[in-house]
């Protein structure tokens, strides 16, 4: 077993891309994940692969759309406002069907907000905030250790589906460190994947593009992404589910569930019976796993650092609002394990 080692979850996440076979990393500075961009302008370099500071967040998200498109490893990270200054160009890649990976360590907002943690974009990562009909693969670790496991296979699975794949953490995941142990480095493959870039020599031409206006083709294209989706939501969905006998279940992601974990320990060890079910995927939602889950507990507690977004895909789940009890925590602030204790203990009338 590789040796543990400690490192900030910013740096942790860049170096997993790094040991993924990335070749490429186009950026621009924005708190909280200012240490992405500062590891990689000297990380990639060192290794001879590219790194680009763009001017601004839609120069790098179109440096990734262009780069991606000669098949190689491509990523960007930004925060919150960022990731919607980027959300243009995420369609184009989505409906030209450029592999890459995202990672938005989220902020407080709307608007610049702040640089607390957040999880108020998980409607931006789960419904889109551009345009058409189109899904990212959407992650949501809860560790530092999960957040490098999550970087390093989300290449994979970007290649596999030819979509672009969305880490979303926030602000606390980004700035704590912790021990962890990280993968081996792979190899960059040089082999020609069947549709990327790199010159028609030998061979016909090919296009990669979202444009298509011939009749009947932007239709076609969209129920061709559309099995793709299907297939994503067939094989990809994870999730965390403490199982043992409970009273009320709590459904939360990223740092929220972080918390209830400390939580529903505490509320055990005093007899009150407490679960927990953590999404790791966001898209595809584990709506039918979540449902099971829920018919065994008298209540669904939803805890969120928002004002109430997941709500609505547990609501989807559970099918029974009467069960279902909200706690949120706005504005880049983090959950203590007290306030979810004392919500739960209301709930059973403790």
């Amino acid at each position: 077993m590789s040796e543990k080692v400690l490192m900030k979850g910013n740096e942790a996440i860049a170096e997993a891309a790094v040991r993924a076979g990335l070749v490429g990393y186009f950026g621009y500075p924005i708190t909280p994940q200012n240490e992405v961009t500062a590891y990689m302008s000297w990380r990639m370099p060192e290794l001879g692969r590219v790194f680009v500071q763009a001017e601004s967040e839609l120069a790098a998200i179109n440096m990734v759309y262009g780069a991606g498109a000669t098949g190689v490893r491509v990523m960007t990270t930004s925060s919150s406002p960022g990731i919607a200054l980027m959300q243009e160009g995420i369609s184009y890649m989505c409906g030209a069907e450029i592999p890459a990976v995202i990672v938005n360590i989220a902020r407080g907002g709307p608007g610049l907000g702040n640089i607390g943690p957040s999880q108020g974009d998980y409607n931006q990562a789960t419904r889109g905030g551009g345009n058409g009909d189109y899904k990212l693969l959407v992650y949501a670790p809860h560790t530092v250790q999960e957040a490098i496991d999550l970087v390093y296979k989300s290449f994979d699975k970007a290649e596999k589906y030819r979509n672009p794949v969305l880490i979303l953490g926030d602000g606390a995941l980004g700035q704590m460190a912790e021990a962890v142990i990280l993968p081996e480095m792979k190899e960059i493959e040089d082999k020609d994947k069947g549709w990327e870039l790199n010159g028609a020599k030998g061979r016909a031409p090919r296009s990669i593009k979202s444009l298509r206006l011939a009749e009947g083709k932007l239709k076609e294209h969209n129920w061709h992404l559309k099995r793709k989706y299907e297939e994503m939501e067939a094989n990809e969905v994870e999730y965390e589910y403490i199982e043992d006998e409970y009273e009320v279940l709590i459904v939360a992601f990223g740092t929220a569930a972080r918390v209830a974990k400390s939580a529903v320990k505490q509320l055990n060890s005093e007899g009150v019976k407490a679960g927990l079910f953590r999404p790791i995927t966001l898209y595809p939602y584990p709506y039918t796993f979540l449902k099971d889950a829920a018919k065994k507990a008298k209540k669904v507690l939803v805890a969120e650092m928002n004002t109430g977004q997941m709500l609505f895909d547990v609501r989807l789940s559970v099918c029974d609002d009467s069960k279902i009890e909200f706690l949120g925590k706005p504005g880049g602030e983090v959950f203590s394990p007290d306030e979810i204790i004392e919500k739960v203990k209301t709930m059973v009338g403790v």
